[in-house]
C-alpha cells in the first residue's frame, strides 16, 4: 500500500507530458466555469431592480414615477422593472450596455445627480441618451413585451388602429409617438398646451353641406363604405376636404391630391412635387380603382419620379373639421413659437422650403414633447408658410 500511494505522489508531483496536458486543459475548463459563472450571477446582480435603486439618484428621483405608471400597477398584474427597459436582453448588447453604463457610476461617485436640483439640470440630456438608443434599436427592450403580430388591432380606436398598423408596416420605435410614459418629461419640454382641444372646441360648430371645402384639425380616419365598417386610411390634419354628400351619421368627400408612382401609391400630397401629405391609404384601398381615381401624370425633374393627379372618394364622420384655415394656422404659428424656442431661435417658416422641412422639424422635435396631431398640424404650418409658398426674405 505504502509503494502504491508513493507511486501516486510520484505521478502527480512529476507528471509525464501528456496527463500534464490533461491536467492542464481539466485546471483550465474548471477555472473557466467558475470565472464564467462568478461572471454572470455578478452581472445578474447588477441587472436588478433592488441594484438600480440602490443609489439615492434613482431612488428618490425616476423610481417613484415609474410607481405613478401603469407599467408599475396594471390590471394584468404585469410590471416592467428597471433592467426590463433599459438593459437589452441579448447577452453581447448587455454587455455593451453594462459597459457605457459606467460613466452613470462615475457621475454619481462625482456628485453630478446627487440632488434632485442636479439631476432635473441633467434629465433632458440623460433622456436624449435613452431615445436615441431606443430609436436606433428600434425601441427592442419595449417590444420584448409589446409585440406589433400580437396585437389585437381590432381593439384599438379607428386612428389609433390605422396608425399603429402603419407603424407595424414599418417595424417602427415606440419611442417616436410614446415618450415620456414611465418617467416624467423634462421641464423645458412643454407640450402642445391643449392646442387639439381648442381647435376640437371650434370644430363643434362646423355644420356641413354638399360642396363645402372643410379642414381637419387632428388624424381622422376615412373609410370606404356610408356604414364607416371598412377603414380606407386617415386624413392627416390640416387637410383639406371636398363634401360631396351628407347624411344624419356620415360625410362622403373627395381627397384631391398627387401620389408617387411608386409602391402602392399609399400617402397622397397635397401637391405636385411637394411632400406635404394630406391622406394615407390602406394598402387595399389605394389600389381600390373604385375609391381612387387617377387623372394625369408628370414626371419630378428633380427626383426623376413620376407623380399622378389623384382623387380619393371616401366616408368619415361629421367631425373635427373646421372652415377655413385660420384657427388651424394661428394655433400652431402659436405652438412653434412657444415649443420650438427651448434650445435656440427657431428659424422664420419661410426659411426653408415646404421639402425641406420635414428633415427640419424632425430634428427639433426631439427636444420637444408634441402629441402626434399636434406635432403634424405645426409641420404643416411650417411647409405652408415655407418659401415656397412666401415671398418673405430669410
Amino acid at each position: 500500500m505504502k509503494s502504491l500511494i508513493m507511486k501516486m505522489w510520484n505521478t502527480m508531483s512529476r507528471p509525464a507530458k501528456h496527463i500534464s496536458l490533461g491536467v492542464l486543459t481539466l485546471g483550465g475548463f474548471i477555472a473557466g466555469v467558475i470565472f464564467w459563472g462568478g461572471f454572470n450571477t455578478a452581472l445578474e446582480v447588477a441587472n436588478t431592480e433592488e441594484f438600480c435603486i440602490s443609489c439615492h439618484t434613482m431612488e428618490d428621483n425616476v423610481y417613484p414615477e415609474l410607481q405613478e405608471t401603469v407599467h408599475w400597477k396594471n390590471n394584468a398584474g404585469v410590471r416592467a422593472t428597471c433592467p426590463d427597459c433599459h438593459v437589452p436582453h441579448n447577452w453581447t448588447d448587455k454587455v455593451a450596455r453594462k459597459m457605457q453604463a459606467s460613466k452613470e457610476v462615475y457621475a454619481q461617485l462625482f456628485g453630478d445627480l446627487g440632488t434632485p436640483e442636479k439631476f432635473e439640470a441633467r434629465r433632458f440630456a440623460l433622456a436624449r441618451h435613452e431615445w436615441d438608443r431606443f430609436s436606433a434599436n428600434k425601441s427592442a427592450e419595449c417590444k420584448n413585451c409589446h409585440q406589433y403580430e400580437f396585437m389585437d388591432f381590432e381593439q384599438m380606436s379607428p386612428t389609433a388602429r390605422i396608425q399603429m398598423k402603419q407603424a407595424a408596416a414599418r417595424d417602427q420605435s415606440c419611442l417616436d409617438c410614446h415618450k415620456g410614459i414611465a418617467h416624467h418629461l423634462p421641464k423645458n419640454m412643454d407640450s402642445s398646451g391643449g392646442m387639439i382641444g381648442e381647435l376640437e372646441q371650434v370644430a363643434h360648430s362646423t355644420s356641413f353641406a354638399k360642396d363645402g371645402t372643410y379642414v381637419s384639425v387632428r388624424h381622422l380616419p376615412v373609410y370606404e363604405d356610408k356604414a364607416l365598417s371598412a377603414e380606407a386610411g386617415l386624413l392627416n390634419p390640416a387637410s383639406e376636404v371636398k363634401v360631396i354628400q351628407v347624411t344624419d351619421s356620415a360625410i362622403q368627400v373627395e381627397i384631391s391630391g398627387w401620389r408617387k408612382d411608386k409602391g402602392f401609391g399609399r400617402v397622397i400630397q397635397e401637391d405636385f412635387g411637394m411632400n406635404i401629405p394630406v391622406a394615407s391609404l390602406m394598402k387595399e384601398s389605394a389600389q381600390n380603382d373604385k375609391i381612387v381615381q387617377s387623372f394625369e401624370e408628370k414626371e419630378d425633374e428633380l427626383t426623376g419620379l413620376p407623380w399622378g393627379r389623384v382623387v380619393a372618394t371616401v366616408w368619415m364622420k361629421p367631425e373635427s373639421l373646421v372652415q377655413g384655415y385660420d384657427a388651424i394656422w394661428d394655433k400652431a404659428g402659436e405652438s412653434y413659437q412657444t415649443n420650438c424656442s427651448t434650445c435656440h431661435t427657431q428659424p422664420a417658416p419661410a426659411h426653408f422650403t415646404a421639402n425641406a422641412w420635414p428633415g427640419m422639424f424632425n430634428g427639433m422635435s426631439a427636444f420637444v414633447n408634441l402629441d402626434t396631431d399636434s406635432s403634424a398640424l405645426v409641420l404643416k404650418y411650417l411647409q405652408k408658410h415655407s418659401s415656397d409658398f412666401s415671398d418673405q426674405q430669410h
